[in-house]
C-alpha cells in the first residue's frame, strides 16, 4: 500500500535516494551539471522543501517510493519539478497519484495552468505527461548544456 503525503525534512534522504535511482538509467545522456541539478544534494533538497510544496509516495514500511514538487509561479501558473518514482514501483500508478496530488494543490493555490520542463532523454516521462493532458509549448531553454522542453496543461 502507498500513501501520498506532504514531504517533511525527515524525508530528504528518501527523496534523494528516489531521485538518484529513478534517473540513474539516463545519467549518461545528461551533462554532469544537469544530472547533479536533477538528482539534487542534501542542501538543494532542503532548499526545495522550503521553496516548493513537495509530496512523497510512502510505502507501508515508510520508504519513499516517489516524489514530486509544485509551486505557484504567478497569478495563474503553477510549475512542477522533480517527479521521480523508484524503478521497482514504476508502472504501479504512483506517478499518476503524485501528479494528481500536485495538480490539486496548484488548483487550491488558484493556478489555472501548470507547466513543467523536461529533457529529451526522458521519453517515457514525456509519454506519461502527454497521456495526462500536457502539450509541448514550443519553448526550449538551456539546462546546463541540454535542451529543456516546456510542457503545459490547463487546470
Amino acid at each position: 500500500m502507498i500513501a501520498i503525503r506532504r514531504a517533511r525534512s525527515s524525508d530528504a534522504a528518501g527523496i534523494l535516494g528516489c531521485l538518484g535511482a529513478a534517473f540513474a538509467s539516463v545519467k549518461g545522456s545528461y551533462t554532469g551539471e544537469a544530472f547533479s541539478d536533477t538528482i539534487l544534494t542534501i542542501q538543494t533538497v532542503e532548499e526545495r522543501l522550503r521553496s516548493m510544496t513537495l509530496f512523497v509516495a510512502v510505502t507501508d514500511a515508510g520508504k519513499v517510493a516517489g516524489t514530486i514538487g509544485c509551486a505557484k509561479v504567478d497569478e495563474v501558473e503553477g510549475h512542477l519539478r522533480g517527479m521521480a518514482v523508484l524503478p521497482q514501483w514504476q508502472g504501479t500508478g504512483i506517478a499518476s497519484q503524485l501528479l494528481e496530488q500536485a495538480e490539486s494543490e496548484l488548483r487550491k493555490m488558484g493556478c489555472r495552468c501548470v507547466t513543467l520542463d523536461i529533457t529529451e532523454p526522458l521519453k517515457r516521462a514525456i509519454q506519461f505527461y502527454t497521456r495526462h493532458g500536457y502539450q509541448a509549448t514550443g519553448r526550449v531553454t538551456d539546462f546546463f548544456g541540454m535542451e529543456l522542453f516546456e510542457y503545459s496543461k490547463n487546470l
